[in-house]
């Protein structure tokens, strides 16, 4: 969430960045507007406390020097239990104000980081680069290539769970498989990070955390019965490890990577991508997640880029970076990179990796900190990206290598995770 204190010292500048957003900030239904408003109630609640406690010191003292002088007290005495009666109204509605606020600050986006360009959609983003060769003959669509090759099936996974899911078969399950091995050994054994294996499901708490509540409870796929979701990605139960702990200088930064399935209802996108494997209700991605200094979150953004660029430079995919405007910036993002793909079939990029910086925005939702120089707690900076996400990098290999006869190459570096096979063929035209 965004620090509060700012809220107070700093609104102007702070309304003016979401308003590069997108965001309405005035209407008085807004998030916005509903943080400034009960944050001046409170204020108001917090003298009106301020001038009751000072009302009963002085009573008290009355009470106590009538008391000594054997006079009458029972005035005073009287008024003590209407402050008293006052006192705890006002801490009930001093409690109400803050529990409002505190949901209101929820529905509050990250501000954008000064060094993100304006804009209002994905249109106004900036190109930094393209890397690699782009495909420009006619290649089929994916999901021609693996029906045709017998290792995608989407006719089953409709009719096991429903429109959105597919079968990988043989080859195709062992590219995925491949895939996953091969990210994660590259980023753990290579780019220093430490593996690890997470729950598929998170409780209200931990979805908080990270921001994909309350605002996105719509696109999640929620338990029947059980306040708890699956995940839409593994950055939300890595980084809550460490929800509501305090860690010392010395631990960060803290690197992990973790492959997880990855669930999303996706309610408002329907109609896009519905055919192939671009936008799945689940599928498998590779996580990058980083704890930092909040100094140090831009730098370990770059950091964390590199890594996820490495894995596409090592499967020798054409793709081009951007970094998004405030338009199209994530709710919780501070800053964000996405790496794009380049897909024959559809002659241009499409996102694999978005990289982002929160800030100390998450740090301050899932209640993690770090000591800074002067021992004092402060909200820790959390990076994170997909590194990558293994069912889109799939796609981008069956069409970058696919071949005239219908085979697809296997990329050198995914070799030896597919026990030396080197292409897939079609069992109906092998030789």
């Amino acid at each position: 969430m965004i620090d509060r204190k700012s809220l107070r010292t700093d609104a102007v500048a702070m309304e003016e960045a979401l308003k590069k957003r997108g965001i309405t900030t005035v209407a008085e239904d807004s998030a916005w507007f509903k943080a400034l408003s009960l944050d001046a109630e409170q204020r108001r609640l917090k003298t009106e406390s301020e001038n009751l406690q000072a009302d009963r010191n002085r009573v008290s003292k009355l009470i106590g020097m009538k008391k000594g002088a054997g006079e009458d007290a029972s005035a005073e005495l009287q008024h003590m239990g209407e402050v008293a009666k006052d006192a705890k109204r006002l801490d009930i509605k001093a409690k109400e104000a803050e529990a409002a606020f505190n949901l209101a600050l929820l529905e509050i986006p990250n501000i954008p980081h000064l060094s993100v360009p304006d804009g209002r959609d994905e249109n106004d983003n900036e190109e930094i680069r393209c890397w690699g060769k782009p495909r420009l003959d006619k290649v089929p669509d994916h999901w021609d290539i693996g029906e045709d090759l017998g290792i995608l099936d989407f006719d089953t996974g409709a009719k096991l769970a429903g429109s959105r899911f597919s079968v990988l078969k043989g080859a195709g399950a062992r590219l995925e498989r491949a895939l996953m091995q091969f990210m994660l050994d590259r980023h753990a054994d290579v780019h220093g990070y430490e593996e690890v294996w997470v729950p598929a499901i998170a409780n209200r708490k931990t979805m908080t955390g990270t921001g994909q509540l309350p605002k996105f409870e719509d696109d999640l796929y929620r338990l029947e019965g059980e306040d708890a979701f699956l995940i839409p990605t593994a950055e939300v139960p890595v980084t809550n490890m460490y929800q509501d702990m305090i860690l010392e200088a010395s631990q960060l930064p803290i690197k992990h990577c973790a492959y997880t399935p990855c669930f999303r209802r996706e309610a408002g996108s329907a109609g896009r991508d519905t055919r192939g494997m671009i936008r799945q209700h689940q599928f498998d991605k590779v996580e990058l997640v980083q704890l930092v200094q909040p100094e140090l979150a831009l730098t370990a953004l770059d950091e964390l880029l590199s890594h996820a660029i490495a894995i596409l430079e090592a499967l020798e995919l054409p793709y081009r970076l951007v970094n998004l405007c405030a338009g199209d910036l994530g709710f919780s993002a501070e800053k964000t990179f996405d790496l794009e793909v380049w897909l024959p079939s559809q002659n241009t990029y499409r996102e694999i990796s978005s990289c982002s910086s929160f800030g100390q925005f998450q740090g301050r939702r899932a209640g993690i900190r770090v000591r800074d120089g002067q021992g004092k707690p402060q909200a820790v900076a959390t990076i994170n990206g997909s590194g990558l996400a293994i069912g889109r990098t799939l796609v981008a290999i069956l069409e970058n290598y696919w071949n005239a006869d219908g085979s697809v190459t296997i990329p050198e570096a995914l070799q030896p995770y597919m026990g030396g096979l080197k292409q897939i063929q079609n069992k109906n035209i092998q030789k």
